[in-house]
């Protein structure tokens, strides 16, 4: 078996993560991937935001968990030091495509790095906050943008889960 498809097979939703920040270069390498995910018509109208900075992803994370519904101990990122937020832009008709391609990606090369990953949801919901879309506006992201996912990244702490088996009926042929 070659080692993408090795990878797709073996890499896991990570739910606990060390608090320990992986290096700067594994990150950058993890958002390059992301920037290479197909992307219809050629548009790449997918952004990535990568948030390193603990005061901004625990606001992060304190948001998402209000919109989930969680009592406000619980972290959504499962302790990840690391949040890569993909946004696409509203008016690209396969945004949500395009988007979903990076998110898979982003956990793929972090996974192939030897980091956990999990697509955490509510990205959109974020987004639509007035201070989410005044974040952009200080990053200097202009547009319509809205929330696709976020990828927490970080060293995995414990085990890697066992996948679950596949199920069947979920192929079919014409030959």
């Amino acid at each position: 078996m070659n080692d993408v498809i090795k990878a797709m097979k073996e890499r896991r939703s990570i739910r606990k993560f060390k608090s320990e920040m992986p290096k700067k270069e594994d990150i950058q390498a993890i958002v390059d991937a992301g920037l290479y995910a197909a992307n219809g018509r050629g548009g790449q109208a997918a952004i990535t935001i990568a948030v390193t900075n603990k005061e901004m992803r625990d606001k992060i994370s304190k948001a998402n968990c209000k919109i989930g519904g969680w009592d406000e101990n619980f972290d959504p990122f499962y302790g990840a030091p690391v949040i890569l937020i993909v946004l696409m832009d509203k008016n690209w008709p396969t945004g949500i495509y395009d988007g979903s391609l990076v998110m898979g990606n982003l956990m793929l090369a972090a996974h192939s790095l030897g980091l956990g990953s999990i697509w955490i949801h509510r990205a959109k919901e974020e987004f639509e906050m007035p201070e989410y879309k005044e974040l952009l506006k200080e990053l200097g992201i202009e547009g319509d943008w809205e929330g696709v996912g976020h990828c927490a990244v970080g060293y995995i702490d414990g085990d890697v889960p066992e996948a679950a088996a596949r199920k069947d009926g979920r192929v079919y042929w014409i030959e």
